[in-house]
């Protein structure tokens, strides 16, 4: 093997319509050490989190930055700890957010939070699928505290998902109807009803209007549960007029005003943050958890039982294709997940 490689990254924060804002260039392949694997790249998606990172910032970086959080990947070697994987092995997985991402030739990952691929699927349907897949969840599982085995319990519960079709809305109606839930998915355009009436919502409600409305209008007081994945400082007073007493609230996007948590006491009512890469990030003692998800996601994909979100493919990786891949992310009508695939050798 070369003991370089390529990769594409930024310095400088820029509109990606510069030449600068993504490039390619030279650097050493890494070791892998510890539970470290080294994986070769075979397919990348671009989620929402990619252009944040590379928008914004004024600072100008002393190396090239290196995005990418979702890949799909042959294991070509692995560090002395790491036992879930063999060399050859074809894996998925969204990596860690301090860590050198997976838009370039091979990439380190933890094996913690990485999950063997579905084998009935394309390199770029799996590739489409670890990121929003694992936020999903969390989210559902872990941090609205869902029981995904107790189907028949579920039966008369509601939950609303605020922006069903986008990367994460589109895995969360799924799983939230294969749990049993009625599920009300939040949609504004009738492409994007459609789409969220094909993977699972049960019904569906335009976020562009009043929230509180549109859901009392389909006979509905109050919901169990509340996935926030649009704009939390805009629909921040729906969820809590339409959150039932003794509800869950769950988040993914960033609040920049102050989030009235005291409006929610009188109901006893419990809201969290979910970050998909908080475990990585702190390696949390519960990490491997991510390994174990993948794992329970690849089978459910191989069984039919959740549908790939991909819609886009662009190839090879390369600064083209990725520049297209976050103007297509950027323009806020994505529905599903662009997947650029096949390395340039």
């Amino acid at each position: 093997m070369n003991k370089t490689m390529w990769s594409i990254g930024f310095q400088k924060h820029l509109p990606i319509n510069e030449e600068a804002s993504l490039f390619r260039f030279e650097t050493a392949v890494p070791q892998p050490e510890g539970r470290d694997l080294l994986v070769k790249v075979d397919a990348v998606s671009v989620n929402p989190i990619d252009v944040a990172v590379r928008k914004n910032g004024t600072e100008t970086l002393d190396e090239p930055k290196v995005i990418g959080w979702d890949a799909v990947g042959t294991v070509i070697a692995k560090g002395a700890s790491a036992g879930y994987f063999e060399i050859g092995d074809r894996v998925f997985y969204a990596g860690s957010f301090k860590r050198a991402g997976s838009d370039s030739e091979y990439q380190l990952v933890d094996e913690r939070v990485v999950g063997h691929a579905p084998e009935k699927l394309s390199n770029a349907e799996a590739a489409a699928m670890p990121l929003t897949s694992l936020t999903a969840w969390e989210a559902l599982f872990e941090q609205l505290e869902i029981d995904r085995e107790d189907v028949q319990g579920n039966a008369d519960k509601s939950i609303l998902i605020i922006n069903g079709a986008g990367g994460v809305g589109s895995i969360a109606t799924q799983l939230a109807q294969k749990a049993g839930l009625h599920v009300i998915a939040s949609a504004s355009r009738p492409e994007t009803i459609e789409w969220c009436l094909k993977h699972g919502a049960d019904e569906t409600v335009n976020h562009r209007n009043n929230l509180i409305d549109e859901v009392r209008n389909l006979g509905h007081q109050y919901v169990d549960y509340i996935l926030e994945l649009n704009n939390i400082d805009a629909h921040w007073d729906e969820m809590v007029e339409l959150i039932k007493p003794n509800g869950r609230m769950t988040s993914i996007t960033q609040n920049h005003e102050p989030v009235d948590l005291k409006a929610l006491k009188h109901k006893r009512v419990t809201f969290a943050w979910e970050w998909m890469y908080t475990k990585s990030y702190y390696e949390t003692p519960d990490m491997e958890t991510q390994h174990v998800y993948l794992d329970e996601i690849a089978r459910l994909l191989d069984a039919g039982e959740l549908i790939s979100t991909l819609t886009k493919q662009l190839s090879p990786i390369n600064v083209e294709n990725l520049k297209q891949a976050h103007k297509l992310v950027e323009g806020n009508h994505m529905m599903g997940k662009v997947v650029v695939e096949n390395l340039e050798d």
